[in-house]
């Protein structure tokens, strides 16, 4: 007896732990919890580990989510506006309520035109990770390599591909660059699976209750409304659940336009809010992304032509007649690099569970997806060898995969191959019509 109970203080503990180290995250840096809209970081990347002796980079493989955009859906802006100026024609608003209301109205003046459009800040994240990368690898991007650029159709992505394809060839001109935005391609840049969205909607009324659970709007109301006992006569609960959500979502979205970034509304929300907000995200991303039994571990191989796509082109990287070196860039979304990194178990994103409630405390996505996210695999060969290493990234910095290696950070490509190839014949079947 004393030894389970010791054993389930230390689960506890442990539990304790993971969800604190998630709510220290937030209290050093609020915009985090963004998630999605969280912006990519301007600066703290580390050093690359130099890999094994004699071994010199060659080709790149990548997939990068356009850089921070507006909003797409005016929605998210007029929802909290259109609250907040009813609550203004009451004469109800709070003086922290009227500053606000005022930062809002000139946010969503300036979303005008522009909703779903690449923001400055997404132009120059995009400038920095290309400096970056040829910095990192100047190998890759040596006289005559040829860089293949290729971006969904959506013009935030195209414009993040050529403001990346515009840095390397101001650092090389001589590279050969191609770059292309075709349907032809987004069979694996982004593809649309049927299997997917009735697997997703069958999940929404969990998702929907876990909402409710945990997104309370009272403390906000508070410090936006005078009179809670209007609010309460005059503003529905949901509709209220509803607003705080798209607020949420403005106040994070702020982050990512040099006008706004510095402007922080975190205060409206308190350390419970912030966290309960997050949760609910978190978990309707896992069910739209990750590897669950919730949606028959299914969703996740969405990205299997992409994963297939990864794999040619390094195979004709490395098998080439005439081998250079190069780069495989491809530009796309969020939607994409979620399920991707579930797909293929990077930073142990192909966790499995049925327990939302837990989810939180070991699947984390504001750890992957910020604005211009980006996968990258570094190959690398050694005269005289045949042994091909890879070095995954995420976000620039070194990532883990589900595959044994001796020489890590790096791993073997032919055991990280098999382990994909394997990983690809495991595709779950659907039947459509159960």
């Amino acid at each position: 007896m004393r030894r389970f109970l010791m054993i389930l203080c230390l689960t506890l503990v442990g539990v304790m732990t993971l969800t604190a180290g998630v709510r220290e995250d937030f209290k050093a840096n609020p915009k985090l919890s963004a998630n999605n809209y969280q912006a990519y970081p301007e600066s703290g990347f580390p050093a690359i580990t130099a890999p094994p002796a004699g071994y010199e980079p060659f080709f790149i493989n990548h997939y990068g989510r356009h850089g921070s955009r507006w909003l797409i859906n005016d929605s998210k802006y007029t929802r909290p506006l259109n609250m907040l100026e009813k609550g203004q024609r009451a004469g109800k608003l709070t003086s922290r309520g009227e500053e606000v209301l005022n930062i809002l109205r000139e946010v969503h003046e300036a979303s005008q035109g522009r909703l779903g459009e690449l923001s400055d800040l997404g132009h120059l994240q995009h400038q920095g990770i290309a400096r970056r990368m040829y910095q990192n690898f100047p190998q890759v991007f040596q006289d005559g390599a040829s860089v293949v650029a290729r971006s969904t159709v959506v013009i935030r992505c195209i414009l993040s591909m050529q403001n990346e394809v515009d840095v390397l060839a101001s650092l090389n001109p001589r590279l050969r660059i191609k770059t292309d935005a075709s349907q032809a391609e987004m069979y694996y840049m982004n593809y649309s699976d049927s299997v997917v969205k009735p697997l997703r909607a069958k999940m929404n009324p969990i998702l929907k209750q876990y909402r409710d659970k945990w997104i309370n709007p009272k403390g906000l109301m508070n410090k936006l409304f005078t009179d809670q006992r209007w609010v309460k006569e005059n503003i529905d609960f949901g509709d209220a659940r509803t607003m705080m959500i798209s607020l949420f979502d403005v106040v994070g979205n702020m982050q990512s336009h040099l006008a706004f970034k510095d402007v922080d509304l975190y205060d409206l929300f308190s350390a419970d809010d912030i966290y309960s907000v997050w949760r609910y995200n978190n978990a309707y991303w896992y069910i739209h992304s990750g590897e669950t039994p919730l949606t028959q571990c299914r969703v996740d191989y969405m990205e299997a032509n992409l994963l297939r796509n990864f794999i040619q082109d390094a195979d004709r990287a490395i098998t080439s007649d005439n081998p250079t070196p190069g780069a495989s860039l491809r530009f796309g979304h969020e939607s994409v690099v979620l399920p991707f990194c579930c797909l293929m178990g990077l930073n142990g994103m192909d966790y499995r569970t049925t327990d939302l409630e837990s989810l939180d405390q070991y699947w984390q996505t504001y750890k992957i997806f910020p604005m211009a996210a980006n996968i990258q695999f570094v190959y690398f060969r050694k005269a005289g060898s045949d042994d091909i290493l890879m070095l995954p990234l995420l976000n620039e910095r070194e990532a883990t995969l589900p595959v044994q290696t001796d020489v890590a950070p790096y791993y073997h490509w032919s055991d990280v191959r098999d382990y994909f190839i394997d990983k690809l014949s495991r595709q779950p079947f659907i039947d459509p019509n159960k």
